[in-house]
């Protein structure tokens, strides 16, 4: 089963370069010539000829004018916005180390049951980076720790549930207007019994700055509604993710139905059970973020490996 682009749909670079200006605070002829000189931009073409941006590229300008601002020259800060290490230094890229830092101030703030902390670090990051990079970077790890601190008894149930609620907010704030646009459509659902749907979402606002359209049904969704609002929209793809098995084994029937009737995709940890290897759908396991780029990557390519 390969699925199709949407006809019309653009490229997953959305970006004309004074957007990518605006965005980043670089002036448009640095980014031409950071371009031209470095390579570190590497935009695609629209029918008309439009060079469009990618939020790879977003991310990558942004970093170059942080290296710059710490120091570096202008081919140190590509050389290590293109390999990922600053030449000489033995710790994380100043970007890197941004990062860390940032998530730490927001891993202290939820566990501070502080609101208004948290926030400001987000406003914070969100105004510096992209979405991508503060998801990545910032958002993932933060949750990572909360979900180990609470394995370990040192998070209570009110903190991981204050920092689940409060990102979750956030995050359903840039997805107002998400099914917007032109590009191909996905319907994102948790199944019956699935509550945990923040990394969904992260994958569907990843997935939506590349060009995709986004029918987000949320937390324990029967798949028979999937399957209407699945048709309802023509989407070019089904995505039903879960932390745990059973409720993906559970509904192993209606996933092979769907599976049949349009592409699937499973994604989370509940994923990868040894009941649903026959299920035809690809498997999505890297993360949101590299899940979001493979999707787009190999959609757009109509090359899609569901191994």
């Amino acid at each position: 089963m390969r699925p199709e682009s949407a006809q019309g749909s653009a490229p997953p670079a959305l970006l004309r370069i004074g957007e990518l200006s605006r965005r980043t605070g670089v002036n448009v002829d640095t980014l031409r010539a950071w371009e031209r000189r470095y390579g570190i931009l590497e935009p695609a073409r629209s029918e008309g000829g439009f060079r469009l941006y990618s939020a790879t590229d977003e991310e990558r300008a942004r970093a170059m004018r942080g290296l710059i601002s710490e120091g570096l020259s202008a081919a140190q800060a590509a050389a290590a916005v293109r390999e990922g290490t600053i030449p000489g230094a033995t710790g994380p890229t100043g970007v890197a180390a941004a990062h860390d830092l940032t998530a730490r101030e927001l891993l202290t703030a939820v566990e501070r049951l502080d609101e208004e902390a948290a926030n400001r670090i987000l406003d914070r990051a969100f105004a510096a980076l992209s979405f991508d990079a503060v998801a990545q970077g910032v958002l993932l790890p933060v949750l990572r720790a909360v979900g180990d601190g609470w394995q370990r008894g040192e998070v209570t149930i009110g903190q991981e549930h204050f920092a689940t609620n409060l990102l979750r907010g956030r995050l359903l704030g840039f997805a107002r207007g998400w099914m917007t646009g032109i590009g191909p459509v996905a319907v994102l659902a948790c199944p019956s019994g699935e509550s945990h749907d923040l990394g969904l979402i992260l994958f569907g606002l990843s997935l939506h700055g590349r060009g995709w359209r986004i029918a987000f049904l949320g937390a324990d969704t029967p798949l028979e509604s999937v399957a209407e609002t699945a048709d309802a929209v023509d989407a070019a793809l089904v995505v039903i993710a879960a932390l745990s098995r059973e409720p993906l084994v559970g509904a192993r029937t209606k996933l092979r139905e769907l599976g049949a009737a349009r592409p699937l995709a499973l994604g989370g940890a509940g994923a990868g059970a040894e009941e649903l290897a026959d299920i035809e759908a690809l498997r999505l396991e890297r993360g949101p973020i590299e899940d979001a780029a493979r999707v787009a990557r190999e959609f757009s390519g109509q090359n899609l490996d569901k191994n």
